[in-house]
Order: structure tokens, then sequence, then C-alpha cells
């Protein structure tokens, strides 16, 4: 276990640069590195870390962050904490070791860092004096501790458990936690909405906010019964935060009985000094989240949406007057939806990131009410924070054939400085190509997309084509490493790969996000069509003959639904697809996604159902498609797939399904990626070859 960040760490810099920073004992399988340069293959991929949170130090000279390293011998994956200069000096591991160490805090004072650590078992809260000592557990409960926060004075640390709503104390959880753990029986119970979420089902827990003090280990509860905090659904980065007079913790939490059906997370307010709570949002039926105060504490900010149960409405920044007692939008005239944000030391301004045409681009907003200005563009810069002093932006930057790195950028947005290249003996001699841009005609104005060529491109040579449709709906592809969809990954066997971000994009300005809904198989499967067709007229080296498409969530739906309405291409592949509306429905768990979407329930809007249902059109099937599931996957069960495959099957479509027991969403375990990966290569390669 390292635990120490002092003087003999600093002179071990160079051999734990070569050890954990490259990727060589920490992942445990590297890919093959030579100087001969090379396509991206599973190893490279699985071998690269994966930057995760991080924070800048009360003085702002130090930047601790996480870093994921995944094992494929192992099948498992851990994290690491790192620390690196905000201006020189390489990154340095901290906390490493074969458990999990996360949610790195810094005490307000910067001498202690408080984080997540399952080194004794389940995740408990530990803190490490800076300048040298080892690491000293906090918290030791039954139910376990995530998400530390300290305060301001530092005498006690906010963190979320989940524990019985029904128990006054860590005993009565304790006690249950057995019980539950002993019965032979293993039934699932559940009497309301939401019962089940994302990837796992409710066990009669919910998430609760607790306070510790450092000094003599007291609990306080914060909020009780049914309730979540953070909210399980649609919350923020954060959804806590101690006023800097130490009085009072503002946190997000969704009041309504079915949450089920609610996009309503609302900001609360107890009283460090009687207990009390009070909400201040009730006059907002959607989503308020992510608050944080201003430095001076006169002002309160947070993220809003304005529509309920559209959980794609773009977010706009609240603040709070606290001495006035008055509240406006600091960006109601901007037509970005607010991502990351912090305060300027000076509480004159708010920082902010938000989606930006395929990028992420970095904002200003004055408190004073002049127009938020874009200080950052042209970079995928997906979080940030701003330095104590004000005078730079710590981002988190990445590209299409960048992994994820930490930058330092003076608050004019120019000659940004790298401070991190986690991957650099990986990345070094890849053979990866920038993305190209384009936009074309759609359904209803112009769309965006972006291209890739494959590596050791070829002047004069016709390559397949794979088009990747992204999920969300409301998302988009951009120029990102993404890990699970990886443009670079379907590149390397040699394909062109071209994305479009039709119409339901998010990015591209809320109207444009807002015409997907209800129209799901309209307008953005012709823009689809519509770029195909662009791509082939226009990019020479495409072979207009040889095509395929894959996606995953509203991607897989698009791949389901093209299946019954094009036979365009040699192949398809659908990942967590969406197929019969009306099963999914009854199956899905945020039910007021598919109540907006579909513009009500299969009972009161059946017509909708009917109309965009890829189940309605199985006697038009005839492409080649793989089918994929996790089955562990709530959002979008893997039912759906299994009845796009019988069907297939049924109509005589050459078709695979593959489902992984142990998998949800996404595929997440080594194994079970290099699986994916490989048996997409084959399928690809079977029915796009010359």
């Amino acid at each position: 276990m390292i635990d120490r960040f002092h003087g003999m760490l600093r002179r071990l810099v160079p051999l734990m640069l070569a050890l954990a920073l490259f990727a060589v004992a920490a992942s445990g399988h590297e890919g093959e590195v030579t100087d001969k340069p090379r396509a991206l293959t599973f190893d490279d991929l699985i071998s690269l870390g994966r930057i995760g949170a991080f924070e800048v130090s009360p003085d702002g000279k130090t930047v601790a962050f996480t870093v994921t390293w995944f094992d494929r011998d192992k099948n498992s994956s851990k994290t690491d904490i790192y620390m690196v200069g905000a201006y020189g000096g390489g990154p340095e591991p901290f906390i490493a070791g074969d458990c999990n160490n996360m949610s790195p805090c810094w005490s307000p004072d910067g001498g202690r860092l408080a984080f997540v650590s399952d080194r004794e078992g389940g995740s408990q809260i530990w803190i490490i004096p800076i300048g040298g000592g080892e690491a000293k557990k906090l918290t030791d409960l039954p139910t376990g501790a995530s998400d530390p926060l300290w305060s301001p004075d530092g005498r006690k640390i906010a963190f979320t458990s989940s524990v019985y709503p029904d128990c006054e104390d860590m005993d009565c959880n304790a006690k249950k936690l057995a019980e539950a753990e002993e019965s032979a029986v293993r039934a699932r119970i559940a009497d309301q909405l939401m019962y089940r979420h994302w990837n796992s089902w409710r066990d009669g827990t919910f998430s609760h906010l607790f306070l510790v003090d450092l000094e003599d280990g007291s609990l306080v509860e914060i909020n009780r019964g049914a309730t979540d905090v953070p909210p399980i659904a649609l919350g923020g980065a954060r959804d806590y935060a101690f006023s800097p007079d130490g009085k009072e913790i503002c946190f997000s939490m969704n009041p309504d009985p079915v949450v089920a059906v609610s996009t309503n997370n609302d900001l609360y307010i107890y009283s460090m000094t009687d207990g009390s709570t009070r909400r201040i949002t009730a006059d907002n039926p959607s989503n308020d989240n992510d608050p944080r105060y201003s430095p001076d504490g006169r002002y309160l900010a947070w993220r809003a949406q304005m529509r309920p149960g559209f959980e794609a409405d773009r977010f706009s920044i609240m603040l709070h007057d606290r001495k006035k007692n008055e509240t406006r939008n600091l960006t109601a005239d901007l037509d970005f939806s607010a991502g990351a944000y912090g305060w300027a030391p000076d509480s004159r301004s708010i920082w902010f990131g938000a989606e930006d045409k395929g990028r992420h681009s970095i904002f200003r907003a004055p408190i004073g009410g002049k127009t938020p200005e874009k200080v950052i563009t042209g970079s995928f810069d997906s979080d940030m924070r701003v330095s104590p002093d004000g005078k730079s932006i710590i981002l988190a930057r990445q590209s299409i054939k960048s992994p994820l790195d930490l930058y330092r950028a003076p608050v004019n947005g120019k000659d940004a400085v790298r401070l991190t290249d986690i991957n650099a003996r990986v990345t070094a001699n890849l053979e990866m190509n920038d993305v190209e841009e384009f936009w074309y005609d759609g359904a209803a104005g112009k769309v965006h997309g972006m291209l890739v060529k494959p590596p050791f491109f070829e002047e004069g040579r016709k390559y397949p084509l794979i088009v990747l449709i992204h999920g969300g709906p409301q998302g988009s592809f951009g120029d990102d490493f993404h890990y699970r969809w990886n443009v670079q990954m379907f590149a390397s066997p040699g394909y062109v790969v071209a994305t479009f971000n039709f119409t339901g994009s998010t990015g591209y300005g809320q109207a444009f996000t807002d015409a997907i809904s209800g129209d799901w198989g309209g307008a953005p499967y012709v823009d689809i069509m519509n770029g195909v067709d662009f791509v082939t007229a226009n990019f020479p080296f495409i072979d207009g003959e040889r095509i395929a498409a894959a996606g995953a969530s509203y991607g897989g739906y698009m791949i389901d639904w093209i299946e019954g309405h094009s036979d365009r291409f040699k192949c398809l592949v659908s990942h967590a697809g969406v197929y019969n509306l009306e099963s999914m429905y009854g199956a899905t768990e945020e039910l007021w996604f598919p109540e907006w979407e579909y513009k009500g329930t299969p009972w009161t809007n059946p017509e909708m159902y009917e109309k965009f249902s890829p189940h309605k059109f199985a006697a038009s099937f005839k492409t080649p498609c793989l089918v994929i599931a996790g089955e562990n996957d709530f959002r979008v069960p893997y039912t759906q797939s299994l009845e796009f495959f019988t069907a297939l099957q049924r109509m005589n479509v050459p078709s695979k399904l593959v489902v992984f027991p142990d998998e949800d969403h996404f595929v997440r375990k080594p194994q079970n990626a290099e699986f994916w990966w490989n048996t997409l290569y084959e399928w690809f390669g079977a029915h796009l070859k010359d």
C-alpha cells in the first residue's frame, strides 16, 4: 500500500512513474509496445489508465485525481489516487494498492485528504496527512460510506450511505443486513415504483446524507425515510454543499412519492444550528441539482431544468441572492446546456462547460447580468475546476485520438499546458487519425457529421464504411476518446467510420434536441440515411457497396428500425436496442422517459407506440444482424433483444445473439469487453469483405 507523499516518494518518482503511469505493473497486461507504428488493439485499449475525479488543493498548487486501471487476467479493475503539480512536476502515485481508492477531497487547510477505500472490505472514508504518515479510517459503518465533503471548519465530513429508512441507528442497519444475508429466501418484493434502477434492484435501503464528527465519530442523519440523497436519478456532480460559514448544507432530493415518473429533484437547506430542513425550489416542478455556494457566501447557484418529465431539457444556472432573497436565471439567453461548473474565487462570475457541436466548450458567466462569454472552444473539455487564485482553469481534456488528461489553461483560454500524460507509453506509437468534419442537408436543416479514416490509410484504395449511431437519443458523438464505442477501435481493422449528430442530438441548440421527441423513426432516420448518401458521394475512398451500421440503446433502436426500413447495409449490430415500444414501457424503470418521448402511455397514446415501434415492421427484416444485450440491463431490458432476435430468426435473416449474464447496459468487465470487440470484428469481417 502506497500511503505516503513525502521525501522518500519523491526520490522514487522515476521508478513509480515507470511502474504506474505507463501501465506496466498497474495494469498487468500492456499491449505490445514497439517503435513501429501500429493500429490500436484491445490490448492497448484495456491497458489505458482512465482519469476520473480530480480536485484542486486549497492553495492551488496540487491536483489530486483518480486513475482506474484494468486487469484482463483478473477480469477486474482498481482505482488509485495520484497527485500532480498545477504549475509543473510530473504526476506521482499517492494512494495505490490492490484495492480501490477514490473520491479524493481536500481538507480546508490543505493538510489532509479524505478519500473512500475498500481496503478492508466495504467502502469507508479514510483520512491521510499530505505531508507524510499513514491513512486512518474515519468511518466503520455496516452500510459503507461514499463521497466525502469537508465542512469549512474542518471538523466534520458530509457523506452518503444506503440505509434502511425505518432504522434509527447503525446497530439496526447492521442487524437488518445480517438478517438479509442469512436468509435463504431471495424473493424481491415491491409495492411501489421504482423497484429497480439501472442495474440493481432496490433492496429496501435508501441513500441518506450524514455528518460525521472527526473528533468523536458521532453521526447526524440529515434526510430520513424513503428519500434519496443524492437523488436516485438525474442528479448532479455532487448534490450537497456546505455554506462558507458552515451554518447550513444545501442538498438535492426528489420529494415526489413515485420517482419513476418524476424528474422533480428539489433543493433543501439543512440548518447546522437547529437541525431544521426547508425546501427552496418548490416553485420549479422539474430538476434542480448540484448546488454551489459562492466563496463569499452571498449567493447560491445550482443547475435547473424547466420542463417536468423531460430529462434532456436545457440546464440553466440559477443564481439565488441570499441577502436579497431573489433568484434569477444566469444563462437564460444562452442556448447551451450547462454542465460542470464552478465559482470564480472573487464570487463575481461562474465558469461552466457545455456541449458545443461535437465538442465541449468553457464559458464564463458574470453575475452582474452580462451575457455569458465563450472562453475556451475547439476542444473536448469535459470537466473543469477554477483555481483558488482565479487565474487559471484545470481541465479534463481529450480528443478522438487522445485519452483524457489534465490541463491547465489561463482564464483567457489560451496556451493550455498539459499536466498529465498518463498513457504516453501506450499511445506514443499508435497510428490514429483525426476527425474530418462535414455538414449536410438533413430532414429539416443542416446536420453535423464526423469521419475517421482507418490507420495507415492509402490514397486510391476503397474502404468499407461503418456508421455508428449514438444513444440517448438526446446525446451526440464528438471529438472524444470514448472507451465503449471507441471510433479508433472500429476503424482499426481497416474501416472508415462515420458518425452523424442527427435530429435530437445535444450541443446544437435546445430546439434541435427537442425535435426527436415523438419522432424517433422520422427525421433522425432521414438524417442518417442522408448522411450515408453524403459521405459515399463526397469521400471517394468509401466503398458504397460495403456499408455496416451499429448502435446501442437508442442507437440500437435505430438499427432495429433500419432493419425494417432499408436494405442499404451489408450488416447491422444492435446493442441493447429498444425493439417493442409497448413491452419496453412495461419493463423499463424511468417511466418519465417513454411518457415524454412517446407523448403518453401505451394506453393513452397507443398510436405513437405503434407508429414508431420496430417490431411492427418485422415482415420486412432482411439484413444480417448481430444482437447483443446484458441481463442486468434494467434501462433497456434484455428481453427487447430476445424479441428482436426471435423475429430475425423467424424471418430467416442471418443473425446472432450474444447475451452477457453479468453485464448491464454497458459491457464493463475486461474479458467480456474483449469478447465483445472480437465478436464485432468477426461479424464485420464476414459481411464487409471484398
